[in-house]
């Protein structure tokens, strides 16, 4: 028997408009995680243009949205659609959380994606130094 460990999802409550952004972020982001790193990094590149920088608490709050709306967001192996829409929830809000894949400094080792704001990964549950990047859409 296998367990799986899930993100809580706190019970947020969103309003009709923002699960419905929340929602079709999540699709969008399954859509793009299918792509290449350089088209997903391209993709973001242009999307990021002309927002201000995420602070934690928006991209956290983007995040709480995003599992929310999202049960395949929340599995374990899913950091690269779940960065993705919370990527894509922070800029439909004016903002950008800063994208990052990377890999953990100690074992084990393999890729990861995930959102950090103010110089923090949101909600991940490591410090600042836990991942080295491989690179970041900022």
């Amino acid at each position: 028997m296998s367990f799986h460990v899930v993100p809580e999802r706190d019970g947020v409550r969103l309003s009709p408009a923002a699960n419905l952004t929340a929602r079709c972020a999540v699709g969008l982001a399954r859509v793009l995680s299918g792509g290449s790193p350089a088209r997903i990094r391209s993709v973001l590149e242009r999307l990021r243009r002309g927002a201000a920088p995420a602070t934690y608490a928006q991209a956290k709050a983007a995040r709480d949205a995003v599992l929310a709306v999202s049960l395949r967001c929340a599995g374990p192996e899913a950091c690269l659609p779940r960065s993705l829409a919370v990527a894509l929830v922070c800029r439909s809000r004016g903002v950008w959380a800063t994208w990052c894949v990377g890999v953990p400094r100690r074992p084990p080792f393999g890729a990861h994606a995930w959102v950090e704001a103010d110089g923090l990964p949101v909600e991940e549950g490591v410090g600042p130094d836990h991942y080295s990047r491989l690179f970041a859409v900022d």
